[in-house]
């Protein structure tokens, strides 16, 4: 397999949904615990994309071979057919990702060890769960209308909370308190990536109708679906701000609340034009934004201590 398919079949250019969350969670462990290992750190990224990868494969194998559009979608759109992958080599790409996954985590389990990490290990095995589910088995969730809630929360909440974990263990282990406080810090980074998803099934409307998918578009319609694309974002950065306001957020991460122009602008374009070609982007420039904005204003919190 060339590296410009590759990269294509692993859909390379969307491993910044996984890198966002790890990098919140760094900048959240540091801020509240005064805690890095490096180390750890490293190896845990190493997992996670080697993961997301994964599911983009897998997700595209999964979706070439139960697609029920065999001219357009399967020999055209899709990049096994349009590259004309064997499910072989598809299978064996899949396999070696996730067996460099799992390697890597149950190390990092060890290096880690302590009282809370059965649930560590349980966020990894949910992890690869979610993953092949989500496209794979008899009824994959990205045809059910759970499949942005799965992602969202996924790639949004569990990643910063182990990038948090792993920082912290062995020596501190998790609570009920710290995977709360969490999970209201991770919100505006949760519904950003749940609202990607969203945004690719607004656009997909018409082809996951033909394909028979219940995503939740399919089931609600586009223009219900767009308004809940919309209040998504407005409760991300409710989220945000309240992390703020209870001390676990720094006060300066509030500038990342000066990009919401150029987000409700994409937004109005995006609802103007759902079609793929042309305004999907618009839904990843958003996840890409936000996100980035939130990491670089708790950066700025963090080195003015605010």
């Amino acid at each position: 397999m060339k590296p410009k398919v590759f990269l294509e079949f692993v859909e390379f250019q969307s491993l910044v949904a996984s890198v966002l969350p790890f990098t919140l969670g760094l900048l959240y462990v540091w801020y509240n615990y005064h805690a890095f290992n490096l180390l750890h750190s490293v190896l845990f990224f190493i997992v996670i994309e080697l993961m997301h990868m994964a599911v983009n494969a897998n997700d595209n194998t999964q979706d070439f071979v139960h697609a029920k559009d065999e001219k357009t979608f399967k020999q055209l759109t899709n990049v096994v057919g349009h590259y004309h992958i064997s499910l072989r080599l598809a299978i064996t790409v899949i396999v070696s990702l996730s067996a460099g996954a799992a390697i890597i985590g149950f190390g990092l389990l060890k290096l880690t060890w302590g009282s809370s990490s059965w649930i560590f290990l349980g966020m990894g095995i949910i992890g690869f769960l979610v993953g092949y589910f989500y496209a794979g088995g008899p009824l994959p969730i990205s045809n059910t209308p759970f499949g942005e809630l799965f992602s969202g929360v996924t790639m949004g909440y569990v990643i910063m909370l182990a990038a948090v974990y792993v920082n912290l263990a062995p020596a501190q282990q998790l609570s009920w308190s710290l995977a709360g406080n969490v999970l209201l810090a991770s919100g505006l980074a949760v519904f950003a990536i749940g609202n990607l998803m969203l945004a690719n099934n607004l656009c997909d409307y018409e082809e996951d109708k033909l394909n028979e998918r219940r995503t939740i578009v399919v089931l609600l319609g586009q223009r219900v679906m767009l308004w809940a694309w919309n209040i998504g974002y407005a409760l991300g950065y409710v989220c945000m701000v309240a992390a703020v306001l209870v001390g676990t957020l720094p006060k300066l991460t509030l500038l990342a609340l000066l990009i919401v122009p150029i987000v409700i602008k994409n937004n109005r374009q995006f609802g103007a034009v759902m079609v793929k070609s042309k305004s999907f982007v618009l839904a990843v420039k958003n996840c890409i934004l936000i996100t980035i904005s939130f990491a670089l204003a708790m950066g700025i919190g963090i080195i003015f201590h605010l």
